[in-house]
């Protein structure tokens, strides 16, 4: 009996693999209206990488809660996978933005999203930056679809701008507003602190002084990293020009329906068989052939003129937005900057004092 006992297994058997283990849902995605503080702790669901999104519409700026596994929000999007890393609210990446063939990806604090030129996925979250920038991205479509579609013949106005541009427009406001606030909290709190340092003297005000910079420098590095990036988007006209996702989406479209219609006439249209000689008399002579190519040529030439004064135009439309938003965080880093200072002056000053108090003890 106890030679059966010793032979039953210590450990549960372990369930045999099978399809069960990737169930079919894995690859859909379920959606329900967005609603603020509902179904956001663990954001990561339970198992299979199912993940809670917020998508916002392009057309309507109706804001739902969707499950996506990362597999289907790399197809969805066309995004490699080390994209979609900069979104994982577990590690801590620098900011950044980056522009890709389908998409728009953007770290900026606390604003982690994908900007399509339909939809906007940002993950569910209960900070109060983010849902306001759900909220503002919907107060900012429905997008204009005859507006959008004749994009380079607009003026240079927020309210002219494809959806890809608002959203983009939204991160950056939220982000410039979020650090432009810790900045002012930071400056609230030192200065008073720093002037009465200077009468009183004590290894606790010191202390204080310490961690005070230490605060001081991280929020000086993000704000930095933000503006560097905004500053090399607009030095980059290609990656500008990459950003322009609506451009991108009716040139496919265009040229999708474009080899439809050529299928359907090679379908329906006359065939001449490879059989039947070519009479000599349809072939065209050879000056007709030239101005033929000719002809070709400068058609090809005046098109991709007017296709690169129209980019230069878009470019120069996104640059203007991104630079309104260069002078906010730049304004936000003179702060920091002038902080820091009136701090580096005032520990010259206590300095001073100290050596000078020892002087005359001595």
């Amino acid at each position: 009996m106890a030679a059966a006992t010793l032979k039953e297994p210590l450990l549960p058997p372990i369930p045999s693999t099978s399809s069960s283990y990737f169930p079919a849902a894995n690859f859909a995605s379920t959606s329900r209206p967005f609603n603020p503080g509902v179904e956001v702790l663990g954001l990561k669901k339970r198992g299979h990488g199912f993940c809670s999104w917020i998508r916002v519409d392009a057309r309507t700026g109706i804001a739902e809660s969707i499950e996506l596994d990362k597999f289907t929000i790399m197809r969805r999007c066309d995004l490699p996978a080390r994209d979609l890393r900069l979104l994982d609210p577990i590690f801590v990446y620098p900011s950044t933005i980056l522009g890709r063939e389908r998409a728009i990806v953007v770290n900026l604090e606390q604003i982690r999203c994908i900007i399509t030129a339909d939809e906007v996925l940002l993950l569910n979250s209960l900070d109060p930056y983010v849902l306001e920038f759900v909220e503002e991205i919907g107060r900012r479509v429905p997008v204009r679809n005859k507006d959008a579609a004749s994009f380079g013949n607009r003026a240079a106005s927020p309210d002219c701008l494809p959806f890809e541009f608002r959203a983009l427009e939204a991160a950056l406001e939220a982000a410039c507003t979020y650090l432009d606030s810790q900045a002012e909290d930071i400056q609230g709190e030192s200065y008073p602190f720093l002037d009465q340092l200077t009468s009183t003297i004590s290894t606790k005000n010191l202390e204080r002084v310490r961690r005070l910079k230490s605060r001081l420098v991280t929020l000086t590095r993000r704000v930095q990293k933000v503006r560097d990036e905004i500053e090399q988007l607009m030095d980059d006209d290609g990656d500008m020009a990459e950003m322009y996702l609506t451009e991108k989406k009716i040139r496919r479209e265009n040229s999708f329906n474009g080899g439809q219609a050529l299928l359907t006439y090679n379908s329906v249209g006359p065939r001449v068989s490879s059989s039947v000689p070519v009479s000599p008399v349809s072939s065209p002579p050879e000056s007709r052939k030239l101005d033929k190519t000719l002809s070709l040529a400068f058609s090809r030439h005046s098109s991709s003129t007017r296709s690169s004064e129209s980019g230069a135009q878009k470019i120069q439309e996104l640059e203007m937005l991104l630079e309104a938003y260069f002078v906010v965080i730049d304004n936000t880093l003179n702060k920091l900057n002038s902080l820091k200072e009136y701090i580096d002056d005032t520990e010259d000053f206590i300095n001073i004092q100290l050596r000078s108090e020892s002087a005359h003890s001595i």
